[in-house]
């Protein structure tokens, strides 16, 4: 951790007040306001699936346990570490005085990168298309929905479908390159996606915090049961 703090002083960040290093739960999450949940049981070698969730389940149980205990009321939890949905899932249950509406797992990693296929389709910047949706898990199984999508040619707003009129690439090529991305990246740098994901969390916590104005941006979020989902489950919807 003091490699960390050393790296961040030498960013000579304007708006960083100060660092706290510590392995201490209830320490980091003293009255914080916002809190990113980055460290999860990655899967290795030789694991099932079951060992990695009790793995999580351990850790997310502790972290849940320490914001109930000491952070904010009103603090907003963004859960980045895998599975997201599943560990913000655990980690709100263990915090039960905080509202379930305060807990969010990042698929704007998804979006930001189903956002920027599409630019590339359309030879456009990436800041000009956007209200791409990213449904369901974090996971090879959500489904990148471009059929809401806007994009800006010129001066004029169109319909992504429209744009690029071939629905066969925006039902096969487009979700599954999207669907695969994180695999694809870790197969060309042999290590998972870093600098892209701290963006994703960044942009999450801020749209979260200031809006994101007539942009729609996708959370997991616990599920009121809309557009038929079960309840209470972690679910990525347009927010």
């Amino acid at each position: 951790l003091e490699g960390v703090v050393m790296e961040l002083a030498d960013c000579a960040l304007p708006l960083l007040a100060g660092v706290l290093p510590t392995a201490s739960p209830e320490e980091a999450f003293k009255d914080v306001a916002a809190a990113f949940l980055v460290g999860a049981m990655p899967r290795r070698e030789g694991m099932e699936r079951k060992d990695l969730l009790s793995a999580n389940v351990r850790i997310f149980k502790e972290q849940g346990q320490a914001l109930d205990k000491v952070a904010r009321k009103d603090v907003k939890i963004l859960v980045v570490g895998n599975p997201a949905n599943t560990n913000a899932f655990i980690c709100s249950k263990y915090a039960p005085s905080i509202p379930k509406e305060n807990f969010s797992a990042m698929t704007r990693l998804d979006q930001n990168r189903a956002q920027s296929q599409l630019a590339a389709k359309l030879g456009v910047p990436v800041q000009d298309v956007k209200n791409v949706i990213i449904w369901g898990n974090h996971s090879s199984t959500q489904f990148p929905d471009a059929s809401n999508a806007i994009v800006k040619i010129g001066s004029l707003e169109k319909s992504v479908p429209a744009a690029i009129n071939d629905d066969e690439y925006l039902k096969s090529s487009f979700v599954s390159t999207v669907q695969k991305r994180g695999a694809a990246v870790i197969a060309a740098r042999k290590m998972s996606s870093a600098l892209s994901a701290a963006k994703a969390a960044s942009d999450h916590m801020r749209d979260w915090f200031q809006g994101s104005g007539d942009r729609w941006v996708s959370m997991g979020v616990v599920s009121d049961g809309s557009y038929g989902t079960p309840r209470d489950v972690v679910y990525s919807f347009p927010v």
